[in-house]
């Protein structure tokens, strides 16, 4: 890492969603978040924000706040399809499966390897309260 601004050109500075139930998405996001190493700066009754601090110029920050209009999340509808996280290892990947199921967060697609993704590709799949998709995976090489 350079002290060059440019670095963090085009890198996601913060990702706000809206959920219908605050108290059922904190169950969700607060584990993960913080397995991935963000921090809880915000917590609301009608939303919460984790850091990813640290890491400058490439910290995120994460929100979720109170839905205005009913629905639920069809990813095939125009808006976001899914989110996924990074992590260091297949370890991390399992790892990070084990905390879901120990939290009670409906796991989508166990750990795997996805080959037609990319050559290492290995992920967990899981999904919020409203049903968006979710992911945390490794995939060495692959951007």
């Amino acid at each position: 890492m350079t002290d060059d601004p440019r670095d963090n050109r085009g890198a996601f500075h913060h990702i706000d969603l809206s959920v219908s139930d605050v108290p059922a998405a904190r169950r969700v996001y607060a584990p993960v978040l913080e397995f991935l190493g963000y921090t809880m700066v915000k917590d609301r009754p009608d939303g919460c924000e984790w850091d990813l601090k640290g890491r400058e110029p490439f910290g995120a920050s994460l929100g979720i706040r109170t839905a205005t209009s009913g629905g639920s999340h069809d990813r095939y509808a125009p808006g976001l399809h899914h989110l996924a996280w990074r992590v260091e290892s297949r370890d991390a990947v399992d790892a990070a499966h084990a905390l879901l199921v120990e939290h009670g967060i409906p796991v989508l697609d166990p750990p795997a390897h996805y080959p037609e993704y990319s050559g290492d590709y290995y992920a967990v799949f899981f999904a919020d309260p409203d049903g968006l998709k979710l992911e945390i995976v490794h995939a060495p090489g692959w951007i």
